[in-house]
C-alpha cells in the first residue's frame, strides 16, 4: 500500500485526526509540565553534523547486529502498551511489519496480543520486555513464556517502580473495553474493582526493587538482560557488574519530568560502558539523522515506538511498515551524505557541539 505521508510528523499529525482522543492523549502525553517530552525531540536539533566529502557513497550498508541478532538498519520496535487501542491487529502487525523489513520489535507486557502470537508473527525476532510485579511467580511465569515463545532478550524496565504523574492521561483516561483480558497481566484480583486500568497496573508494580532483583532475574533465565531507563554513569557502571546491556531512556519523558533526556546522557553511558555492554537508546527520534547523531555518540541501535503506533492506526500492518521504512531511507540518505558507508563508522567525530 503507498502512502502519502513524507515523514514521521506527517503521520503524527495524521492519526490525530483518526484516533479516538483518549487514545491519542495515552500515546502522546507525557509527565507533568511535559519540558522533558518535548526536549526528547528538540535535543537532537541542537547537535550539529560534521559531514566529510569525497568519500565513494554508492554503497551503503546500513546493516548491524544486537545481541547477535542481524538487523537491516540500526533501528527497532520499542515496548509501548496497548496496540489494540489502535488496531484489532494489535502487536500481532507491529510485529510483521518490523520482520518484513529486517527490524526488531520489543513486545510490552501490556500487550493486547499474546506473546505466543506476537512471536509467530515477528518470525522469532523478538525481545520481551518486562516489569517486576510484587507477586514475583507472575514475573517468573512471563519469562517462562518469554524463553519458551523464543525471545531473544528480556527487557527489564527499571525507571517505573511507580507509573508517573500523566495529566493528559488523567484529563482523557483511557479504558479497556470491559471484558478484556491483557493476556500478560491475568484477570483482575478481587477487590480492584474500584480501580482505572491503569491504577490496577500500577497496584501490580513493585517499588520495592533493587539490585538484588537483577541477580534473582538472571537465576531463572539464560537471555541476556536489558535495562531499560537507565540515565547515569553509576547506574551503567552498576548494570555491567550485574552483566546486563543498557537502555538509555526516560520513559518517553513519561515518568520524572525534567529528567535528562537520553542523548544527553549517552556521552557519559558510553563511557562508563566502555565497551563492556550494548548500549540502546530512545526518545524522540523522528529522523534519520537523528539516528546517525544517537549511533555517533555511543547507540549501537535506536527504538521508536510512538511514531509505529501512528503508523499503525493510520494503515495497520503497512502504516508501521512505513514508518519504520522511511526512517530506513532517511538512515540511508544521511549516511550518504555525512560521507559514511557502514554503521561501525558513526563515530563521535560525525559529531559538533
Amino acid at each position: 500500500m503507498s502512502l502519502p505521508y513524507l515523514n514521521l510528523r506527517e503521520m503524527e499529525q495524521a492519526a490525530a485526526g483518526v484516533l479516538p482522543p483518549a487514545a491519542f492523549a495515552y500515546y502522546t502525553g507525557g509527565a507533568n509540565d511535559e519540558h522533558t517530552l518535548r526536549e526528547n525531540r528538540e535535543g537532537y536539533a541542537r547537535l550539529k553534523l560534521r559531514p566529510r566529502m569525497l568519500v565513494d557513497v554508492s554503497h551503503i550498508d546500513t546493516s548491524t547486529t544486537v545481541l547477535g541478532l542481524p538487523l537491516a538498519f540500526p533501528v527497532g520496535v520499542a515496548p509501548c502498551a496497548l496496540h489494540g487501542l489502535v488496531h484489532p491487529d494489535a502487536e500481532v502487525a507491529t510485529a510483521r511489519a518490523a520482520a518484513s523489513l529486517g527490524s526488531l520489535m520489543t513486545l510490552s507486557t501490556m500487550s493486547h496480543r499474546t506473546i505466543e502470537d506476537v512471536s509467530d508473527a515477528a518470525g522469532g525476532q523478538f525481545w520481551f520486555q518486562l516489569y517486576l510485579y510484587k507477586d514475583r511467580e507472575v514475573s517468573r511465569a512471563l519469562v517462562q513464556r518469554a524463553e519458551a515463545a523464543g525471545a531473544r532478550a528480556l527487557v527489564l524496565t527499571v525507571d517505573a517502580p511507580v507509573l508517573g504523574r500523566r495529566e493528559a492521561i488523567i484529563r482523557t483516561p483511557v479504558h479497556i473495553e470491559p471484558g478484556t483480558v491483557l493476556p500478560n497481566i491475568g484477570p483482575r484480583v478481587p477487590g480492584s474493582e474500584h480501580l482505572d486500568d491503569l491504577q490496577y497496573f500500577d497496584s501490580l508494580l513493585d517499588p520495592a526493587i533493587t539490585w538484588n532483583d537483577i541477580g534473582w532475574l538472571r537465576g531463572i533465565t539464560g537471555l541476556p538482560i536489558v535495562l531499560k531507563g537507565l540515565l547515569t554513569a553509576e547506574d551503567v557502571a552498576l548494570a555491567v557488574q550485574h552483566g546486563c546491556h543498557i537502555w538509555a531512556s526516560n520513559h518517553g519523558g513519561r515518568q520524572l519530568d525534567t529528567a535528562v533526556t537520553a542523548l544527553d546522557a549517552l556521552p557519559e553511558i558510553a563511557e562508563a560502558a566502555n565497551g563492556r555492554a550494548e548500549i540502546y537508546l530512545d526518545g524522540g527520534v523522528t529522523r534519520g539523522t537523528d539516528v546517525l547523531k544517537a549511533l555517533a555518540l555511543g547507540a549501537n541501535a535506536v527504538f521508536l515506538a510512538r511514531a509505529v503506533l501512528y503508523g499503525l492506526a493510520l494503515a495497520g500492518e503497512d502504516g508501521a511498515r512505513h514508518t519504520l521504512e522511511l526512517l530506513r531511507d532517511e538512515v540511508r540518505l544521511a549516511m550518504m551524505l555525512c560521507g559514511k558507508t557502514q554503521v561501525s563508522e558513526l563515530g563521535p567525530e560525525l559529531i559538533w557541539r
